[in-house]
């Protein structure tokens, strides 16, 4: 009885995310719940996820801030019964650079929440950054700190629930599923790097953390904080025309200075003969480092070895049997992987093809610490991926290792850029910087600007100076010299209008209808056919695109393809997906495929 209560609860905060956000009406949504038969909760739950992800809700500020502020934020709401539950709230976007102390703004406001009764809950974007979060407020608040994330084990994470929800835990830290933590009278919830893609759910469910915090707060009248030294340039813009409070830490805790950064041109390295990893410029740095006893961390957001295998006679590659990608090399086991699917096979020794060299092209983690070990022979290093952490079993314990035995040289990806604060770091390097920057998607941009600027915010936390290397073949390139700069009031004039000129989110919406399939025709044929049903009803509202496939079109013997609409926020271009998505999953003639609607998917 507690676990169906539990899951009711689960679904029904779902459901009023859309109807808070007035995208859709109760009726309709009793409507898609009846569709699918007499399966209780889960064909609730189920219709919910079938209009995509939650909307952003209306919001008028006032002057006034605070805890105790509650006439900041009007939640529009098409219901009476809501209506009178959300009352009067407030929001604020909390900019503070890397190292400016916004983790202490955390606590004080959790220490406020406290005294008045309440209960707050934390989320950070990654499991990682959980053990340095969890230490510093357990030295806070002890036993009154409760950990909700999906490393846990279930047993685990089932008495951290009951805590919660008996009152014994008042501070609630985790990751994106921790907003759903049965704490009763919440009074703050804080999103700490907001900006991350990791707050969005991509499986049904497919919701936003940031857009179920806001109907949370709604729902308990609380304040909802988002904290990052890189904002969401949405977010950033709602603070900008008055929906969000805006408040700013401009400068580093204790006056320190920001890292000291030197743009790597890599064209020139090739150039000087110079074909490896690590030019010139970081190598030097990284000896000065390893002179001064201090420890340095390199970027590269990727793993494995190698990313493409190829021959170099025939120019025969190996590809997944099951995804339309290429598998990487990892040199650990000599094994090719999909990152995909899992698919897995062992790396021949001549070219399977022709009996040609095989050559092994884009660098990953593993070559580049095979590469510091030559560099620097001797030298220990400490790789920091998702193969690394599955055999040392947590990220908690490589991040120990890292701090207790200062070892000279972390090397990791993207889950080491944000959040983690190592005193004895002053020199970065990032490898690879255009990597992100060139890709199919609107916030190519926005996405190479936060991980540089973060990953160059892990250095020079401490008492010495930072150091910071970014190696590029596009010194000249904008955006990188904005991140080189840390300078994102630059950075965000420049992609705010580049995205109105665009009409891209904040100025539209994109609404996505994907459909995938074990046959391609099949999914072909019913993505015409929704394309086709949109222009029709909402041409004149909506840019409809497509069909078109995604970037990896086939992924476990599926494929797939969408059909994009960019839209101003309307109730008829969402009701209007909502019933195409019903009508192919439940009519005959497309039972082969699936069909489901997303708000701003990532890929």
């Amino acid at each position: 009885m507690q676990r169906k209560i539990g899951a009711l609860r689960l679904g029904l905060t779902f459901a009023g995310c859309f109807l808070g956000a007035g995208y859709v009406s109760g009726q309709e949504l009793w409507q898609y719940f009846g569709a699918f038969g007499a399966h209780g909760l889960l064909g609730l739950v189920l219709a919910i996820a079938l209009l995509g992800g939650t909307g952003v809700l209306l919001l008028r500020l006032s002057a006034r801030t605070g805890i105790e502020a509650m006439d900041a934020l009007i939640v529009r709401a098409d219901i009476p019964w809501l209506r009178t539950l959300v009352g009067v709230l407030t929001a604020a976007l909390l900019f503070g650079v890397t190292g400016s102390g916004k983790t202490l703004v955390y606590l004080h406001l959790i220490e406020q929440a406290l005294a008045a009764g309440q209960g707050a809950i934390l989320l950070v974007p990654e499991i990682s950054l959980t053990p340095q979060m969890i230490e510093a407020f357990s030295a806070y608040f002890g036993d009154a700190v409760a950990v909700l994330h999906s490393g846990l084990p279930l047993s685990e994470r089932y008495d951290e629930w009951k805590r919660i929800r008996a009152g014994l835990a008042r501070v609630v830290v985790g990751t994106r599923s921790a907003v759903f933590a049965p704490m009763e009278n919440l009074g703050l919830l804080i999103i700490d790097e907001e900006q991350e893609d990791t707050y969005k759910s991509e499986s049904t469910p497919r919701y936003h953390a940031r857009d179920v915090a806001k109907f949370r707060c709604a729902q308990h009248r609380a304040l909802l904080l988002l904290g990052s030294a890189t904002p969401d340039v949405v977010s950033r813009y709602y603070a900008e025309t008055g929906r969000y409070h805006y408040f700013t830490l401009p400068d580093r805790f204790n006056a320190r200075k920001l890292p000291d950064v030197i743009i790597a041109d890599m064209k020139q390295e090739l150039r000087n003969g110079n074909s490896g990893s690590i030019s010139s410029v970081l190598y030097a740095e990284l000896e000065e480092n390893l002179r001064r006893g201090e420890q340095s961390i390199l970027f590269l957001n990727r793993r494995g070895a190698s990313k493409l295998v190829t021959c170099a006679e025939c120019g025969a590659t190996y590809s997944c049997p099951n995804c339309s990608v290429s598998l990487t090399y990892h040199q650990g086991n000599q094994m090719l992987v999909c990152h995909h699917c899992g698919y897995r096979q062992r790396v021949d020794d001549r070219c399977p093809v022709c009996g040609g060299e095989l050559r092994f092209l884009g660098d990953g983690t593993e070559r580049i610490e095979a590469d510091v070990h030559a560099l620097f022979p001797g030298v220990e290093t400490l790789r920091m991926d998702a193969d690394a952490i599955a055999m040392a079993g947590t990220h908690e314990a490589l991040l120990q290792r890292f701090v207790r035995e200062r070892i000279p040289i972390m090397i990791g990806t993207q889950m080491i850029t944000k959040g983690l604060n190592f005193e004895n770091v002053t020199l970065v390097g990032v490898l690879n910087a255009d990597q992100s920057l060139y890709v199919g998607d609107y916030r190519a941009n926005e996405r190479t600007f936060s991980l540089i600027t973060q990953v160059v915010g892990r250095s020079g936390r401490g008492d010495a100076p930072g150091r910071a290397v970014i190696q590029t073949f596009t010194p000249a390139n904008e955006t990188i010299r904005q991140a080189a700069r840390q300078d994102y009031d630059a950075f965000y004039r420049s992609e705010i209008a580049l995205r109105q000129l665009n009409g891209t989110p904040p100025f539209s919406e994109v609404l996505a209808v994907t459909v995938s399939g074990a046959q391609e025709n099949a999914v072909v044929r019913c993505c015409a056919y929704i394309c086709d049903y949109f222009r029709q009803t909402v041409g004149e509202r909506a840019e409809v695109l497509g069909p078109a496939p995604l970037p990896v079109v086939r992924m476990n013997n599926r494929y797939r393809y969408r059909v994009t609409l960019y839209c101003s926020q309307s109730r008829e271009v969402r009701r209007a997906a909502a019933n195409i998505v019903m009508y192919c999953n439940t009519e005959k003639s497309f039972r082969d495929v699936t069909v489901f609607a997303d708000d701003n998917p990532l890929d």
